[in-house]
């Protein structure tokens, strides 16, 4: 009986090859709670409520101090204290100032002084990194798709090829010594007459004729895969420029709706003040309002007891 292991979120009991490799959840936890990025730090995490956009980190950092503003760096909208992201003030106390990035040409890349920590000798940020991994991850899949369909198509020929071999070897066996001895001169006349033609064809390249066909569809799947991979290179360009687009767009909505809010701050403020004033100007006006109909009152009664 097969071992079985437990989802890390439902704790059902599993096969192992039914868990996801790197959370060990199962198929229902993995669609009730997808692995999302984060709205402000891009970071992936596993999704609690569709509500939640947010990873847990972003989020104590929302209580503790407001919303976060773009990062002067990177762009992404992470600065909760002060005008840069945690990773990429980070970043520079470790590795120095930041260099330009060879894919967004945004100055948030930070050169770690060692080639191997690049990808493919490139000096990228950190969002072009992560995505220029998860298209080779994608390159990779589909060659290992494109190979195992290829392999499977090759055994299959393979083994009609040797059925058939099978059966026409079989078929061959009633045939007679001298029906073979008449083939052999008929194949030698047609060499003859293809190498009279001026043409340099050996009679093992006509007896292995059928294998060209190999080639052809090797070469054709050759072609097949390098149109792919450019098109599959287009459109990670076209990805890289929306995701970028929208950070943009992000940020700069976040920025007026922190602008917005500040004016709407001051202009409340403004507004509390001058009630203020109002009233205690009202209070003024009410208390010589008072006095004056005091006064009156006491010289309408001095005139009426002096006669």
């Amino acid at each position: 009986m097969a071992a079985l292991y437990a989802c890390t979120k439902c704790h059902q009991r599993f096969p192992f090859e039914a868990l996801s490799q790197g959370q060990q959840l199962c198929k229902e936890c993995r669609i009730a709670h997808p692995v999302v990025k984060c709205t402000y730090c891009r970071t992936e995490y596993q999704q609690e409520s569709k509500t939640n956009t947010i990873c847990k980190k972003c989020a104590q950092n929302v209580q503790l101090y407001g919303t976060p503003k773009p990062c002067q760096y990177c762009n992404i909208i992470a600065a909760f204290i002060g005008n840069k992201c945690q990773r990429c003030t980070n970043s520079e106390k470790k590795y120095g100032p930041p260099y330009s990035c060879e894919q967004c040409k945004q100055q948030c890349a930070f050169d770690r002084k060692d080639d191997r920590k690049k990808v493919d000798g490139k000096l990228l940020c950190w969002l072009c990194t992560l995505s220029y991994k998860r298209v080779l991850q994608k390159t990779k899949e589909q060659r290992k798709h494109l190979s195992s369909s290829s392999r499977a198509g090759h055994q299959e020929k393979e083994q009609y090829s040797r059925l058939s071999g099978g059966s026409h070897y079989n078929s061959q066996k009633t045939l007679s010594t001298s029906s073979i001895q008449n083939e052999i001169p008929k194949k030698k006349s047609k060499f003859d007459s293809i190498t009279t033609n001026g043409d340099s064809f050996s009679p093992d390249l006509a007896l292995d004729s059928p294998g060209t066909d190999h080639f052809v569809i090797i070469a054709q799947l050759k072609e097949e895969v390098a149109t792919l991979k450019k098109m599959l290179h287009q459109k990670d360009q076209m990805i890289l420029e929306k995701e970028k687009k929208i950070t943009e767009l992000k940020a700069d909505f976040q920025y007026q709706e922190s602008q917005m809010r500040a004016k709407m701050n001051q202009m409340e403020k403004t507004h509390k003040e001058v009630t203020e004033q109002l009233q205690a100007k009202n209070r003024e006006l009410l208390k010589q309002a008072a006095a004056l109909s005091k006064s009156k009152k006491s010289e309408k009664s001095g005139a009426i007891t002096s006669p």
